[in-house]
């Protein structure tokens, strides 16, 4: 596993591509080293070219920003930044006419750019579009690749497998949304409920709103409610056989229902309360089947079916 995450296909463009250290990220270049520092380089990844001078005041308000994100982005960019003052020929024949001026290479020839200070959220874009550039000629990184065998293993129900690959990627990228989450889910299956939830222990909020990890936080949400449910579903059924409107009752089933696995039956016991009374408890059923949907994926077939079956009986 080390092998396959430290070995990256030639020309990736991952965290490691190309053994990219803090110095090879940003450097300082000149008209003679432009060539190298620039044109070759581009053909491994996208490099951005900041140019700029000592008394140029909005110079000095980009290059930090724009530095930040480059270093955000782990290698997928490069950033090389020319004195114009001490390279006239070289802005020159490039006609630079106004600074702060940035130009983005790839492949040893220009494909974007812009003129003057941009704010921090527009050079993440420009920074994170180039990154895909590269990333879509480079095919998958090793990490991703990684991933991908994460997900194989559990989907095959090999847990310890999946846990052990996922911890391996979170070993290089530490912040790895697709990584948390997984290792979640893992905890979730093996049924290590207070594992999972220290999982999340300390993850910044913004992280917890990645849809990976916000869809293993609701799994594990609905994986704890039912297991305090889990022990009364036969009461429950009972209650439900003398009155089929106690929606409590099939409100605790769903929840148990679906944190055994019995997810199409889960659905099931909701949809008929919406159907029978969709204001009960302030719309919970509703409330609830959209954690389901969470839970399971947008693109999972259950979801598919199950929203169109809340759709037709909303409108209708």
């Amino acid at each position: 596993m080390d092998q396959l995450i430290g070995s990256a296909p030639k020309g990736a463009t991952s965290g490691a591509a190309d053994g990219a250290n803090a110095a090879d990220l940003i450097k300082d270049s000149n008209q003679q080293k432009f060539a190298q520092d620039v044109l070759d380089a581009s053909m491994q990844v996208p490099v951005i070219v900041d140019f700029w001078a000592e008394w140029c005041g909005p110079c000095k308000q980009l290059g930090p920003l724009i530095e930040k994100v480059v270093k955000e982005a782990k290698g997928a960019v490069r950033l090389v930044k020319i004195d114009v003052d001490k390279n006239q020929a070289l802005a020159g024949q490039l006609r630079i006419q106004s600074i702060p001026a940035v130009y983005a290479f790839y492949q040893g020839r220009p494909v974007d750019g812009f003129v003057g200070v941009q704010p921090e959220s527009q050079l993440r874009q420009f920074v994170q579009h180039l990154a895909k550039m590269g990333a879509a000629a480079a095919g998958p990184s090793p990490i991703d690749e990684a991933l991908e065998q994460a997900e194989a293993a559990f989907a095959e129900g090999d847990y310890g497998a999946a846990s052990a690959i996922f911890g391996q990627v979170l070993a290089h990228e530490g912040d790895n949304a697709k990584a948390i989450a997984g290792l979640v889910r893992c905890s979730i299956a093996t049924g290590d409920l207070k594992g999972a939830r220290d999982l999340l222990t300390g993850i910044p909020a913004e992280v917890l709103k990645n849809a990976a990890i916000a869809s293993a936080v609701s799994q594990l949400d609905l994986a704890e409610a039912g297991q305090k449910a889990s022990g009364q579903t036969r009461q429950l059924r009972a209650r439900i056989d003398a009155n089929p409107k106690d929606f409590e009752a099939r409100y605790d089933l769903a929840v148990a229902q679906f944190a055994s696995g019995e997810r199409e039956a889960a659905i099931d016991q909701l949809l008929e309360i919406f159907k029978t009374n969709r204001g009960w408890n302030e719309e919970a059923a509703r409330k609830q089947l959209l954690k389901f949907f969470e839970a399971m994926g947008p693109t999972d077939p259950l979801t598919l079916a199950a929203r169109r079956k809340l759709s037709s009986l909303m409108f209708s």
